[in-house]
C-alpha cells in the first residue's frame, strides 16, 4: 500500500466521517442547504466544477487497480467523484432539479448519510492499519 493511498484514505475517511455525523446532527440543515443549492445553479456549476478537479487530480495521482482493497476503493472514488462531476455539468438546472427529487434525498437522508458514514469508517480505520 502506497503512502498516497494511506493519506487519502485518511483524508477522505475522516472527511466522511466528520460530514456523516455533523449532517446526521443537523438533518434539517442539511436538507435545506442542499435544497438552496440545487435552487442556485451557479452555485451548482461551481460545486461541481470544484468536483470535477477533485475528481480528476484523484485520477492522475492514484489511479492503481492492484494493491489491495483500500487502493482500489480510493481509485474508485476518484473515479466516482470525476464522472459525477461531468454527468452534472451536463445536466441543464431543470433535469438536476428531477433528478435530486427522483432520489428522495429528504425521505432516504439518513441512509444516503449512513452509506458515507460506513464508508468514512471503513477508509479511515483501513488507513489508520496500514
Amino acid at each position: 500500500m502506497t503512502q498516497l493511498t494511506i493519506f487519502l484514505a485518511k483524508l477522505i475517511g475522516l472527511y466522511c466521517i466528520i460530514v456523516a455525523l455533523t449532517m446526521m446532527s443537523r438533518k434539517q440543515a442539511a436538507v435545506a442547504a442542499i435544497e438552496s443549492l440545487i435552487a442556485n445553479p451557479p452555485l451548482v456549476l461551481l460545486v461541481e466544477v470544484l468536483g470535477l478537479a477533485c475528481g480528476l487530480a484523484m485520477i492522475i495521482g492514484h489511479n492503481i487497480w492492484s494493491g489491495g482493497a483500500l487502493a482500489v476503493v480510493v481509485t474508485l472514488i476518484g473515479w466516482l467523484m470525476a464522472i459525477r462531476g461531468a454527468v452534472l455539468l451536463a445536466l441543464s438546472p431543470e433535469a438536476m432539479a428531477k433528478l435530486f427529487r427522483g432520489l428522495k434525498y429528504e425521505k432516504y437522508f439518513y441512509v444516503y448519510t449512513a452509506g458515507t458514514l460506513i464508508l468514512g469508517i471503513y477508509l479511515t480505520v483501513a488507513a489508520f492499519r496500514g
